[in-house]
């Protein structure tokens, strides 16, 4: 993708249709869909020139996901921090209330939490259904990423919608190594 922004980029989306109720460019329809191949990829340097020459460092697409939560689910550490670096947040949610870490954290990308972290995202950050990276990282036997989400302050007694704790959670489904480690280290249960 060559690093130029087409003459009129939306404000903050790419849903199809313009600002009048009429439909978008295709041309510039087309740009955004490379945009968002490109953060998926995880070309730092080109997300950074297109963002410094006027690309929203928050664009989304049709979800709501974020140029940073499409690096981060997709591992890309550097296109994180590039992008954050140009103003993008961190903690922006996508339409399902979903965070950059806790995607990160699906995936098992310690690196993009480790710069996610760096740039201020919340690192509790619960999805709407309450659960935090620490919880996903906690059920998909994780141990990297809960020692680091513990080292910054992840708190091991919250507890989702349902009541469980990330120790709940590892528990049932049957994450044996995060489950002991949150249990050695105070791991709170359901009360």
């Amino acid at each position: 993708m060559t690093a130029s922004v087409p003459p009129s980029p939306p404000s903050s989306s790419s849903s199809g249709s313009g600002e009048d109720g009429g439909e978008l460019d295709p041309r510039f329809v087309e740009f955004a869909r490379q945009v968002f191949d490109t953060a998926r990829r995880g070309e730092a340097a080109t997300l950074a020139t297109l963002i410094d020459q006027g690309l929203p460092p928050n664009l989304r697409n049709e979800k709501g996901d974020s140029l940073v939560m499409l690096a981060s689910y997709h591992g890309h550490a550097a296109a994180v921090r590039a992008l954050v670096q140009r103003g993008a947040d961190p903690n922006l949610r996508n339409d399902n209330g979903q965070t950059p870490i806790a995607g990160a954290a699906f995936k098992g990308y310690v690196d993009v939490i480790g710069a996610l972290l760096e740039s201020g995202a919340d690192v509790e950050g619960a999805s709407p259904d309450g659960r935090t990276a620490l919880m996903i990282a906690a059920m998909f036997n994780r141990a990297d990423i809960v020692d680091l989400l513990l080292a910054r302050g992840a708190n091991p007694a919250a507890h989702d919608a349902a009541g469980n704790t990330a120790l709940d959670v590892a528990n049932a489904m049957g994450a044996v190594d995060t489950a002991a480690q949150l249990a050695a280290k105070g791991g709170a249960r359901r009360a």
